[in-house]
């Protein structure tokens, strides 16, 4: 199919509502596809910082498109040199990270929907995607973490319990648990908020400390779930035991039952961990992935087996994905994907003042992360080349290492 001759478009022309097709190859910018469709002024900061003159106006609706992005993708890897190409592989994998995540909260979000209207066809579902996430696991030997999410700001019920699932996961896979036991950690971990449904929203989204009441009512979501799911006859125990103990710490402080240390199954103190660390991030209460596992590790390690924290620890990095940083060549970035060079992280970068944007791998540049950084220490243009005001979530990497 030919391509249309789309109009040349200066970068101080671009506004909001525009479709564009970027003059590179797909592995030579930062988003999904090269046709972009422009809704805010970070993109169009980022499509300035990528050192072209012009882009292609796409005008009218998707039925104008003449070649279909599946096509595009094809015509760029086919022009591509047979050797390998690192930053290639690594845009790809983020890609098909990304599209994973998005496909997980929607099913999730479907299977939610089902629970009490359809138990078994919910069971059915769930239990299919738990199999999609146990392969993506082990689709590498050595699993890697990127940053994953969605264009809300508040994490959702079903995105939270999908980046919970994928970290309790590779916490298993890291002590080589059974494959039996990586399936409970990952339906539990998918369903154990689902009693927060049941919790109104005034509550549940309440930005300010709540009431005595509104908090009792809100420890009270692990014993809606699990009697919504205990109702099915259908979940395993283990799984159950997940939901209705993912709240409990190994110091008995926890809820709802104040259980302690051995009373406390391994996989549900993996999910409680998880759950720990990642409720930081999505509930706003720690400003960066690296502060929220900085405060896990120094200020609750009584309440999480010490063991599974540094097991954590090990899988996040120093500069967990997320991370705002400065490099050793005084540009800033934020932390992509993790790798073996724990100081030497893949990263998407750019000058202070936001412009020159571009994918870096670190370790084939000889450049280091000197320090993590504050949102404060940004400047406006950076803060919004960097997307900092996007919800932090993680999946697993597809990288071969």
């Amino acid at each position: 199919m030919a391509k249309a001759d789309h109009r040349r478009l200066l970068l101080s022309q671009l506004q909001p509502g525009m479709r564009v097709k970027l003059p590179l190859s797909w592995t030579n910018h930062p988003f999904l596809f090269n046709r972009v469709d422009i809704n805010s002024a970070a993109q169009i900061e980022m499509i300035r910082g990528l050192g072209v003159p012009y882009v292609y106006l796409i005008s009218g609706s998707n039925d104008e498109i003449d070649i279909t992005e599946e096509e595009e993708e094809i015509e760029d890897i086919g022009a591509a040199p047979p050797e390998r190409d690192l930053k290639a592989d690594t845009r790809k994998s983020m890609r098909l990270s990304q599209k994973r995540f998005l496909e997980s909260v929607n099913q999730c979000r479907n299977i939610f929907g089902k629970v009490v209207s359809d138990p078994e066809g919910a069971y059915r579902l769930s239990a299919a995607l738990v199999e999609d996430l146990l392969s993506h696991l082990q689709e590498v030997e050595k699993p890697f973490l990127t940053l994953v999410g969605m264009d809300e700001k508040d994490v959702s019920v079903t995105q939270h319990g999908v980046s919970v699932a994928v970290l309790a996961m590779m916490i298993g896979h890291a002590l080589d648990l059974p494959v039996r036991d990586l399936r409970d950690i990952a339906l539990g971990s998918l369903f154990h908020d689902i009693g927060k449904l049941k919790v109104p929203d005034v509550i549940r989204r309440k930005r300010s400390a709540l009431t005595p009441h509104e908090a009792n009512y809100l420890q009270m979501h692990p014993n809606f779930g699990y009697d919504m799911l205990n109702r099915s006859g259908l979940f395993p125990k283990e799984v159950l035991n997940i939901v209705l103990h993912h709240h409990e710490f190994v110091d008995g402080s926890g809820f709802p039952d104040g259980l302690t240390g051995h009373k406390i199954p391994i996989v549900t103190q993996i999910v409680s961990l998880a759950n720990d660390y990642d409720q930081q991030l999505s509930g706003q209460q720690a400003s960066s992935p690296q502060v929220a596992l900085g405060y896990l590790f120094k200020n609750r390690a009584s309440k999480h087996s010490e063991s599974l924290i540094s097991v954590l620890v090990k899988i996040l990095g120093i500069y967990p994905p997320g991370t705002l940083v400065r490099l050793s060549d005084q540009s800033v970035a934020k932390v992509i994907m993790t790798t073996k060079e724990v100081s030497q992280p893949q990263v998407w970068a750019c000058k202070e003042d936001g412009s020159e944007a571009s994918l870096r791998f670190l370790s084939d540049e000889g450049v280091t992360v000197q320090k993590s950084l504050r949102v404060e220490d940004l400047s406006e243009g950076a803060t919004r080349t960097l997307q900092v005001d996007k919800g932090i979530s993680f999946y697993f990497s597809s990288l071969q290492t």
